[in-house]
């Protein structure tokens, strides 16, 4: 059974996506949520599954405590669920390859430093983009940089609004996400 690690900051439907598709996959499971936000969302939806959560602070995070704490485990994978922290270098040199990350939009574009959630919905719509989409990455040591894995289109219309802009990459989230991680960890 491979075990997966799933890092978020927010409210965690990805997460919880991510939780109920591996629940009873003979594959792997996610066995362990950690937070950077006490008040996430993220924390009640994984404890509801009977997922452990643990909350960090950026210290824990680049001094070697939350190393510490996947090393424990020894993840097959590390999923970045909308996780807004840049990840150190010190875990991605020790898992390479191992640590994948969801964007809501398609890379290159609109990724980078401030760039997630509404703020890019919003840019889309202001540059009046014909299309947006998700792209499912490798983590490296500079914000949504890494290799691509996985993008998915989807058209955006002068009625769409940043609100409809959200919807729409939502649905494409959570139909493609844990697919994608599947197909990585076969």
């Amino acid at each position: 059974m491979k075990k997966i690690i799933v890092f978020a900051s927010g409210s965690g439907s990805n997460a919880e996506n991510i939780i109920r598709f591996f629940q009873d996959s003979p594959l792997a499971k996610v066995v362990l949520v950690l937070t950077n936000n006490a008040n996430a969302k993220v924390i009640d939806r994984a404890k509801n599954l009977q997922i452990p959560v643990e909350i960090f602070t950026k210290t824990d995070l680049n001094e070697g405590k939350v190393l510490q704490i996947i090393n424990q485990i020894c993840p097959d994978l590390i999923v970045l669920a909308g996780f807004l922290w840049q990840f150190p270098k010190n875990i991605i040199d020790v898992y390479p390859n191992a640590i994948i990350n969801i964007h809501p939009a398609l890379l290159p574009n609109y990724g980078g430093k401030g760039m997630y959630g509404m703020h890019i919905h919003r840019a889309i719509v202001e540059n009046k983009e014909a299309e947006t989409g998700i792209t499912i990455h490798y983590v490296n040591e500079n914000y949504d940089e890494g290799a691509i894995i996985f993008q998915e289109k989807v058209s955006v219309s002068d009625l769409d609004t940043a609100e409809t802009v959200a919807e729409k990459i939502h649905g494409l989230e959570q139909m493609h996400f844990p697919k994608v991680i599947a197909d990585l960890l076969t």
